[in-house]
């Protein structure tokens, strides 16, 4: 059980990492996260790799995890104090009182944590220079909604353990693994070693569509999707290492769609094939 511990002052030093809440660079320099939110507060304790260093809630926020607090680690605290001296102390209105940070700890290498995966069948996604903090996040939703097995990121890609990533995903970028490149695109080619089938999303005309995989295109046993920021797209250079490009059918005069949404319709179709046994033997 946690140790529990009343918050009087807004000078209290004891909650000082819940000061400068939405400078997520300097989070990250001193290695920690900020969680929001009591569903992704219960995901971060519950459910994560990350050890929670501390936890700041209301009393109304305390008294609806419950059970959560059970699974903390006797030496971790959770500061309790009325709404308004939690929303002085990180300066703006904290939706339902309830926030929490995190450890990074140290964050494994593509090698370590992407080659393993290619053991068996399975999905990852590949964002290339994503910087908006809510399509991360997004991606991340859908990765967890559709089982994929790891987020791979291109060096330009935002942190997914950036506040409002956190939040969109709704505790997925919490559980799902990714990892960081510190090249690009090379990392590619050792996927395709891996086993892995490049399949880039793609809004060009006479690519084949996606709703033909899992029926007139098995789908391989394993997949990368490659996506690419809204606007710019895939670079070229990522688009010639793609085994397959492969178009979202859309409405005529319709050209795009975000790029969570994109992620999450091929995860699903791909989801989908897997259940219904259309991948490639």
């Amino acid at each position: 059980m946690a140790r529990v511990e009343s918050i009087e002052s807004l000078a209290d030093p004891r909650v000082a990492d819940y000061r400068d809440v939405k400078d997520g660079a300097l989070r990250r320099r001193e290695g920690l996260f900020v969680v929001e939110g009591r569903g992704n507060v219960r995901v971060l304790v519950e459910q994560s790799p990350y050890p929670p260093r501390s936890l700041f809630v209301t009393p109304a926020s305390f008294e609806a995890l419950g059970d959560t607090w059970k699974q903390l680690h006797a030496r971790t605290p959770v500061y309790l104090a009325p709404q308004e001296i939690l929303n002085e102390v990180v300066g703006y209105n904290v939706h339902r009182g309830c926030l929490a940070v995190g450890e990074r700890g140290a964050e494994p290498s593509f090698e370590e944590i992407a080659l393993p995966c290619a053991a068996g069948p399975g999905s990852v996604v590949v964002l290339e220079h994503l910087t908006d903090t809510e399509n991360v996040g997004g991606v991340f939703r859908n990765a967890m909604a559709f089982g994929a097995d790891l987020v791979v990121l291109s060096p330009r890609c935002c942190d997914p353990l950036y506040r409002r990533s956190i939040r969109v995903s709704m505790g997925g970028s919490l559980r799902v693994p990714f990892a960081r490149c510190d090249t690009w695109p090379g990392p590619l080619q050792r996927l395709r070693q891996a086993g892995y089938s490049l399949y880039a999303l793609s809004t060009e005309a006479g690519v084949f569509g996606l709703e033909e995989l899992g029926g007139a295109r098995p789908l391989p046993e394993r997949v990368a999707w490659l996506l690419g920021a809204e606007g710019e797209g895939l670079s070229e250079e990522v688009l010639a290492l793609a085994d397959q490009c492969v178009r979202i059918p859309m409405a005529p005069g319709v050209d795009s769609i975000n790029v969570a949404t994109a992620c999450g319709i091929a995860l699903h179709q791909a989801f989908a094939a897997r259940s219904t046994g259309g991948v490639k033997p």
